[in-house]
């Protein structure tokens, strides 16, 4: 049955006890976010009436004040009016600058800041957005997750690849969920705006064969089971294995260990920042010593040591599309692509 079809008391009804199984929210707040969700879907529009506080206590078993004082935080939120004691009516049909988003990433890193200011500078002022990190920690996302589920209008999420994320995922609607950074399949009907690793990292390698074809060696700095794509790990060793250069997969970089005439390939800012030290200290320069391949792009790449070579997707332009999505709610799945810039490191 179509929402046009559905009777209002009824629709919201229905919103207010699919939350009812939320932990984290008082009842309070669920009435409070299910008449939103009621408002958002379309169930109830503007001038439409509410259930009367009486057929709350009886639909739902609420206590009087318990629904008085969800109604009374609409009416200040301006989102509903009473008239003249008739009841309570729907008087703003647009909530979505009221609604607070979430947005859960991997860790405040420089590019996944770029990605939250260009988010931030895109949306409308008024709409507040709440920071959660989850530090590719499965347990410590599904930690936040319990804790947040049903507080929020709008879950903007970057994943962790495992079952259990995914079924916690799915249990938001998908007009409440955009999925960004790395992609977790979810279904035809969830929206995403993410990165590919492994064909677009092979095709960088291959950009970069005759650079890198010009060193003894390169040595890649990854470690397994992290926040680290495995899927360049994958695209690294089948370009070595295409090509027939020289290349090494190492854990970490260790202080003091740089050799001329190699290319060191880094994920982690620290460790580039420890490689470049070496370098500045033992007077060496880069890209004719030695050379240096980063992943993921930012300010500080484009000005420091000359310029670092890097490939990365344009995290503004992610931050910029789900500001889009947050303004329109209209079903996007876009694959944002990774971009190749060569500076004085490589």
């Amino acid at each position: 049955m179509e929402i046009s079809q559905v009777d209002p008391v009824v629709f919201v009804i229905q919103k207010i006890r699919a939350l009812e199984n939320l932990q984290s929210l008082s009842k309070h707040e669920q009435l409070v976010q299910g008449i939103l969700d009621a408002i958002d879907e379309g169930g109830l529009r503007t001038n439409a009436a509410l259930p009367s506080v009486n057929t709350m206590i009886s639909e739902l078993g609420y206590a009087r004040e318990t629904i008085v004082k969800a109604y009374k935080e609409l009416m200040e939120r301006g989102v509903i009016a009473s008239k003249n004691r008739k009841g309570y009516f729907v008087i703003s049909g647009n909530i979505r600058q009221q609604q607070k988003i979430a947005l859960l990433m991997y860790a405040f890193d420089t590019f996944q800041e770029t990605l939250y200011n260009s988010l931030k500078t895109h949306i409308d002022k008024d709409i507040q957005i709440d920071l959660y990190f989850h530090h590719n920690n499965p347990d410590v996302f599904e930690a936040i997750f319990n804790r947040i589920a049903g507080h929020y209008g709008l879950y903007i999420v970057a994943p962790i690849a495992t079952e259990r994320i995914k079924e916690l995922l799915t249990t938001i609607p998908p007009f409440k969920l955009l999925v960004i950074d790395r992609h977790l399949a979810l279904g035809s009907d969830y929206s995403y705006i993410t990165q590919e690793f492994r064909t677009s990292s092979y095709h960088i390698f291959q950009q970069l064969a005759a650079k890198l074809a010009a060193y003894e060696e390169i040595i890649f700095f990854f470690r397994k089971n992290t926040a680290e794509p495995s899927e360049i790990l994958q695209s690294f060793r089948k370009f070595l294995k295409d090509t027939g250069l020289k290349g090494t997969v190492k854990k970490h970089y260790e202080s003091g260990s740089i050799e001329r005439n190699k290319v060191y390939f880094t994920i982690h800012n620290p460790e580039l920042y420890a490689i470049l030290k070496d370098v500045m200290d033992k007077k060496w320069k880069l890209g004719k010593d030695l050379a240096v391949l980063a992943h993921n792009d930012d300010v500080v790449k484009e000005i420091i040591a000359g310029g670092i070579t890097t490939f990365s997707a344009d995290f503004a332009e992610m931050g910029r599309l789900a500001a889009d999505y947050v303004q329109t709610r209209e079903k996007i799945q876009q694959v944002v692509p990774t971009a190749l810039y060569i500076r004085k490191s490589l």
